[in-house]
């Protein structure tokens, strides 16, 4: 991974209709981006009180393992 790139990819699902999930380095902040053919779409990934799901600098280091 080149050092300036912002986004870890830290799961992957599917092959024609794939969905992600990526984190923002810088933020914390978790993205799910999901893709079917050549449309795709990318949204805030959030809690069950409506909050973003924000990883800790601690579960970011372990995702780039």
């Amino acid at each position: 991974m080149a050092k300036n790139e912002r986004f870890i990819k830290i799961y992957s699902q599917g092959k024609l209709v794939e969905s992600e999930i990526w984190v923002d380095e810088k933020t914390g902040v978790n993205y799910l981006y999901r893709k079917d053919g050549y449309a795709g779409g990318l949204c805030v990934l959030v809690d069950k009180d409506g909050k973003p799901v924000v990883s800790t600098p601690e579960e970011i280091e372990n995702y780039k393992k």
